[in-house]
């Protein structure tokens, strides 16, 4: 059986990946490390995992970790996981970091995230784990680069009709929405209760960083150049990703046609759901799955697509998770 580790267990994308791991019958969770908490029994830490997960809380040691693990999950804050992932990958072990330091290019990345990347020789190693778009490179991977949860929720929708909106006059705007835990677990006044709870607010607009992921990926996708328009927001919820996006341009396919496209293109994949047209997608429709739900609608000229996603499983572990059936030939569904 396939032993793997978590590395980072303590935020909100850690305590996920442990969760859908002890779900998983064909592998062994076999290693967990914090930083803050180490020497702590996982399930002292967060009581739901009584009698689940038995592990404690190591310390983050490469020879300890790679001695018990066959594939290690990297649940850490962007520019860290680029000083881990070269050394797991030197002792054999195959990577899936969860942060964007193996999203981008290095020059792209360093604009970006501001700082320099430590580990650009393998960047180009690194697959895009969107199984999506990139099932088969992922099997034969060794380094995954886990998507963002903005990027999965804009990608998926828009991927169908990526070569028409790669087209000359086409415009892509997203509004996009998050639930708190898409900050992360920390202590910062503008996500505490009192400023998030009946309260809504846009922020970085149009100059997030998920921004160059989507447009990269989206363009290479379809062989054109492909540019997104994109606020985020912020929701008094917990978890969940509700991304609506506006396509306007002349060559859209007619009401008749577009859920036939969409139907057609995601008609055998197991995490993607396409409703019927004009059915719109809700956050409570995906919340604690890791489906995407998508809603398509063509009215007076625009294209409308509702993209929905659970940032904590479709959107970082879950996904991970899915990438990792993949990479080992298992049930892609296993765990989930």
């Amino acid at each position: 059986m396939t032993k793997v580790g978590v590395i980072g267990v303590t935020g909100y994308t850690g305590q996920e990946l442990v969760g859908v791991l002890s779900n998983n019958p064909l592998v062994e969770l076999s290693c967990i490390t914090s930083r803050t908490e180490a020497g702590k029994k996982f399930s002292e830490l967060y009581p739901k995992f009584g009698k689940k997960v038995p592990l404690v809380c190591e310390n983050m040691d490469i020879k300890a970790i790679s001695d018990k693990c066959d594939i290690v999950f990297l649940s850490l804050p962007h520019t860290v996981s680029m000083d881990i992932v070269p050394q797991f990958l030197e002792n054999g072990k195959k990577v899936i970091d969860l942060s964007a330091d193996y999203r981008l290019p290095a020059d792209v990345y360093e604009k970006w995230y501001d700082k320099s990347h430590t580990d650009a020789g393998n960047i180009g190693k690194a697959v895009y784990g969107l199984p999506e778009l990139n099932r088969d490179k992922i099997r034969e991977a060794d380094l995954i680069a886990n998507p963002g949860c903005y990027p999965t929720s804009v990608i998926l929708g828009l991927l169908p009709v990526g070569k028409i909106v790669a087209g000359a006059g086409v415009s892509v705007i997203v509004d996009a929405k998050s639930g708190i835990t898409g900050a992360g677990r920390k202590a910062a006044i503008p996500f505490s209760f009192g400023e998030v709870d009946e309260n809504f607010k846009s922020y970085k607009a149009n100059e997030h960083q998920h921004i160059p992921e989507m447009e990269s990926m989206l363009s290479t996708a379809v062989s054109g150049d492909i540019k997104v328009h994109f606020t985020p927001h912020l929701l008094p919820v917990k978890r969940g990703i509700f991304s609506t996006i506006y396509v306007q341009g002349n060559d859209l396919p007619q009401k008749g046609e577009i859920r036939s496209v969409y139907e057609k293109f995601y008609k055998d994949e197991p995490f993607v759901r396409v409703r019927a047209l004009g059915d719109m997608p809700e956050l409570g429709d995906v919340v604690g799955t890791n489906f995407c739900d998508i809603g398509i609608k063509s009215a007076r000229g625009i294209l409308i697509i509702v993209s929905v996603i659970d940032n904590l499983l479709k959107g970082a572990g879950g996904q991970a998770v899915q990438n990792m059936n993949i990479m080992l030939g298992l049930d892609e569904r296993a765990g989930l």
